[in-house]
C-alpha cells in the first residue's frame, strides 16, 4: 500500500487554521456557538471531538481520510463503547451541523434529519443501562446489519439472525458475533459471559452450530431453523435474566 500524503497536502486548508477542530468552527458559521470541540495533540489535523451534553453520550469522534478528501464520523454510548452513528462525507459543514445535533441532546433520527450523511447503527440509547433494553437494542443493531450487509451469504445470515430472533429463549440473552459466528451472553458489554453454543452461517448455504467458534460438532443443517432449534435444546439449564458486564 503506498504511503499516504501529509495531511498538510491533503488538507492545506485545515492546516491553515492550525486544527480540525478551528476549521470545523470555522466552516460551522456560528452552529456550534459555545460547544466544546477539541483536537487530538498527536494528530490535530486529522480528528477532533466534540462533546454532548447528555452524560449517557460519549464525545462524537471526527477523523480525515488519510488517502482522500473525507471525513468520517462516530457516536458511542460510553458504557459499552458501541457505535449508535456513523458516516462519512466530503463536506465539513455538514459534518459541523450533526456535531451541533449529537452535542445537543437531539434525538438519533433528528440528528440523521439534520445532517442526511449519517448512518444510525439501530442501536437506541439506553441511559439507565436497563440489561434488558440493552439485549433488545443490541438484537436490533444485528437484524440491521444483517440487512446491510455485501458479502456473498447476505441472505444466509440474515435468515440465521432472524431465526434466532424468532426463539424466545435466544431472545433473551445478549447477541454478539465473532467472524460472522453468532453467539449468546448471560451478560451484557463491556464484559461477555458466553453461554449456549455458536451459529455458522456458511457461503455454501448451510448453517453450522457447535460448542466452540466455528467448530460444527453439533452438525451442519440445510435451515436456519433447523440450527436455531438445536442450539435452544443445548442452552444450559436454569438461565436468569441478562445482567449488566460490569
Amino acid at each position: 500500500m503506498p504511503t499516504p500524503p501529509a495531511p498538510s497536502a491533503l488538507y492545506p486548508d485545515i492546516a491553515a487554521f492550525g486544527s480540525l477542530a478551528a476549521a470545523l468552527r470555522t466552516v460551522a458559521e456560528g452552529c456550534l456557538g459555545a460547544v466544546p470541540v477539541s483536537s487530538s495533540d498527536s494528530d490535530p489535523l486529522r480528528h477532533a471531538a466534540v462533546d454532548s451534553a447528555l452524560p449517557h453520550r460519549g464525545p462524537l469522534q471526527i477523523s480525515a481520510w488519510s488517502y482522500e478528501r473525507r471525513w468520517a464520523i462516530r457516536g458511542t454510548e460510553p458504557f459499552q463503547g458501541l457505535s449508535l452513528l456513523d458516516g462519512e462525507t466530503e463536506d465539513l459543514a455538514r459534518v459541523a451541523r450533526a456535531a451541533r445535533a449529537w452535542h445537543d441532546g437531539e434525538p438519533l433520527d433528528d440528528i440523521r434529519r439534520a445532517a442526511s450523511f449519517v448512518r444510525l447503527t439501530g442501536r437506541f440509547e439506553v441511559p439507565d443501562h436497563n440489561p434488558a433494553r440493552l439485549v433488545e437494542s443490541e438484537w436490533q443493531h444485528m437484524r440491521q446489519e444483517a440487512v446491510e450487509l455485501e458479502y456473498t451469504w447476505q441472505e444466509q445470515y440474515q435468515a440465521l439472525i432472524e431465526a434466532a430472533y424468532a426463539e424466545p429463549a435466544l431472545r433473551a440473552l445478549y447477541p454478539f458475533t465473532s467472524h460472522w459466528a453468532l453467539r449468546f451472553s448471560g451478560t451484557t458489554r463491556p464484559n461477555l459471559t458466553v453461554v449456549g453454543p455458536c451459529l455458522q452461517a456458511n457461503s455454501d448455504g448451510t448453517y453450522g452450530l457447535g460448542r466452540g467458534f466455528i467448530t460444527p460438532d453439533f452438525g451442519v443443517f440445510t435451515s436456519a431453523h433447523e440450527a436455531v432449534a438445536l442450539a435452544v435444546r443445548h442452552l444450559p439449564s436454569g438461565l436468569g435474566s441478562v445482567t449488566l458486564g460490569r
